[in-house]
């Protein structure tokens, strides 16, 4: 069965442009895992710095090496002090059947 969650988090006035840059060059590695099915990052219209991304994984296994990779730790390093949560906030996602 496929893993799927949402991450959301916000960008801190100011730092649009740096957690942008961010994401896109995170979002190019992650897109190239074997087992990511989607890696799809959005903003709200209503406020360009809350970030919506969608990210769903073949199984279990292929999101525990999307954990694993050498690239998300600085990541999520470089992320945490231009943003207003202290870390990305993760909603597991089921299909509706």
């Amino acid at each position: 069965m496929n893993k799927t969650l949402l991450a959301e988090f916000t960008a801190r006035e100011g730092a649009q442009d740096e957690v942008a840059g961010l994401v896109r060059d995170y979002a190019e590695k992650v897109r190239e895992e074997d087992g990511n099915l989607a890696f799809e990052v959005y903003t709200k219209v209503s406020n360009p710095r809350a970030y919506r991304i969608l990210e769903a994984y073949r199984d279990e296994d292929a999101f525990q090496a999307h954990l694993k990779a050498p690239y998300g730790g600085p990541f999520n390093a470089a992320l945490a002090p231009l943003i207003e949560e202290d870390a990305s906030v993760l909603t597991f996602l089921d299909p509706l059947a």
